[in-house]
């Protein structure tokens, strides 16, 4: 699993009529690979809920989205998985299949609402537009 994380005061998801928006949180975009399971998913949920990635008074990354009253809108994203290493096209051979990824998706979804529940997502499969505006910027990368 690979995931980039980044603190925002906002961001916005839109595929078609559907859309998704939060306030100041975090954007997750997160690609799945062959060989990422359920643990995977449970290990990088409870990453996102208890990281500290929020200043406190002094200006210290001390705070986590719980203190702040923050949100968390998760992307899925398979171009994450892919490769750039070699020629001018990107290979996905280590990105999990779409079905397969689809269901621990939903998965680490659950599991990241059952650690903190100001969760929203973006649409699985979809061509997406993602706006949004980094605070800081601040942007982490998360990988297992």
């Amino acid at each position: 699993m690979k995931a980039v994380i980044q603190r925002v005061q906002r961001a916005t998801v839109r595929s078609g009529e559907l859309e998704a928006t939060i306030g100041p949180g975090l954007l997750v975009l997160v690609g799945l690979e062959t060989g990422d399971t359920e643990e995977t998913c449970a290990w990088a949920a409870a990453k996102l809920a208890t990281l500290r990635i929020f200043e406190d008074a002094d200006g210290k990354m001390n705070l986590g989205l719980q203190e702040v009253g923050g949100e968390i809108l998760a992307v899925s994203q398979f171009t994450l998985a892919g490769s750039i290493a070699r020629g001018r096209r990107p290979s996905f051979d280590g990105a999990m299949n779409p079905e397969a990824a689809r269901v621990l998706f939903r998965r680490f979804l659950e599991l990241l609402r059952a650690q903190y529940p100001r969760v929203k997502s973006g649409f699985f499969q979809e061509h997406m537009e993602v706006e949004l505006v980094n605070d800081g910027p601040v942007t982490f990368i998360l990988e297992r």
